[in-house]
């Protein structure tokens, strides 16, 4: 873990040297390196007693700084682009980077402190009391209304209601589908058995164009078939069913249906319910 030091008011070699530079007021891209590391020797000689690790930070700024001093009183080499090299140039910008580190710092720990003096609650407000509304005062609401603009607002609901309307489709008729006849229904069914004699379940609904008609044509069988007009047989579960009709050639004779029971329970129940729960459902009950 890296060791945090502070003497006096100087974080490091660097804090030091930009306090120098700050105090002097000179610019810190053009240095003056012979009286800022005379100061900073000054300051070396003061921290005798400091812990050595921490002095040895200084101590290696210090020879920085004293090879700087030395290389500027030589002659200035060239780079290869033909300028002068100035042997501040790394020192600058170490100064710098540090320098804005430092300001960044700063602007955390403002916010830091700032955000100490804010405090958070919950809304500890019942659920009835957030959900009130105050009463609409009509007075206010009604402030300015005449009866022209009323009217306006009047003629621009209808005008809207009105463009929501097709010109076109608004023109149809209503196409209601007649109600399916379970006793006209049994008359078709043993019309079709008379005239087949043997057939299957499926083969019969081929001429049903909907649920509601083969939920009937279904209830058509049951009758014929408690009255001994049809037998059904079904060898396995899900099977197509195999109707017969009981009736001799040319025995005709008209059922006697008791569909009155059915129309007092409720027909459409009473489909829906046979058309849900399946075939053993409706011949049980």
């Amino acid at each position: 873990m890296a060791i945090s030091y502070k003497l006096e008011k100087f974080e490091g070699p660097l804090d030091l040297l930009l306090h120098l530079i700050d105090k002097n007021k000179v610019d810190i891209y053009d240095i003056p390196i012979v009286e800022i590391t005379r100061q900073y020797l000054e300051y070396v000689n003061q921290m005798e007693r400091e812990d050595l690790n921490i002095v040895s930070d200084f101590l290696v700024m210090a020879a920085t700084l004293l090879d700087i001093k030395s290389r500027m009183l030589l002659p200035a080499k060239e780079d290869e682009e033909g300028e002068e090299e100035d042997p501040r140039a790394e020192l600058v910008a170490r100064l710098l980077e540090y320098k804005r580190y430092k300001m960044m710092a700063q602007e955390l720990l403002d916010l830091e402190e700032d955000a100490q003096s804010i405090l958070f609650k919950p809304p500890t407000v019942p659920k009835e009391v957030a959900k009130y509304e105050p009463p609409v005062d009509l007075d206010q609401l009604l402030d300015g209304l005449t009866l022209a603009k009323l009217q306006r607002i009047f003629e621009g609901v209808m005008k809207r209601q009105e463009d929501k309307v097709d010109p076109i489709r608004s023109s149809f008729g209503t196409i209601k589908k007649e109600p399916v006849s379970l006793e006209e229904r049994v008359m078709d069914v043993l019309r079709f058995a008379r005239k087949k004699r043997r057939f299957s379940f499926r083969q019969m609904l081929t001429r049903q164009g909907d649920k509601l008609e083969i939920v009937v044509t279904f209830l058509a069988v049951l009758e014929l078939m408690k009255v001994g007009k049809l037998s059904l047989t079904q060898e396995h579960t899900f099977d197509d069913m195999e109707i017969e009709i009981l009736e001799k050639e040319g025995e005709e004779t008209e059922p006697e249906l008791d569909l009155q029971g059915l129309e007092e329970d409720g027909g459409t129940d009473h489909e829906t319910e046979i058309a849900g729960d399946g075939y053993e459902k409706t011949m049980g009950g």
